[in-house]
């Protein structure tokens, strides 16, 4: 199979190719390289590893200053 190589250096990858790898737009593929070339895998976030925040955020409760959080004094012992 042959893709051509845009002037930006983007390619566009056929349906077929896509489908079989089982991704969608917005999805992301990562480009590992391999002994006799190079091979795309997809990659997934797995979402049961990432916390949610719909239910820290009510909706209409205003906006925060974050100035106001910048200038707020904090315990030096949590910096890095």
């Amino acid at each position: 199979m042959i893709v051509k190589i845009t002037s930006k250096r983007q390619i566009t990858l056929p349906v077929g190719v896509l489908d079989a790898l089982g991704v969608r737009p917005g999805d992301r593929l990562e480009i590992v390289e391999a002994a006799d070339g190079f091979a795309l895998k997809p990659r997934r976030i797995n979402h049961s590893r990432v916390g949610t925040l719909h239910d820290k955020i009510r909706r209409g409760q205003g906006t925060f200053d974050l100035q106001e959080i910048r200038e707020q004094s904090h315990d030096p012992s949590l910096r890095d």
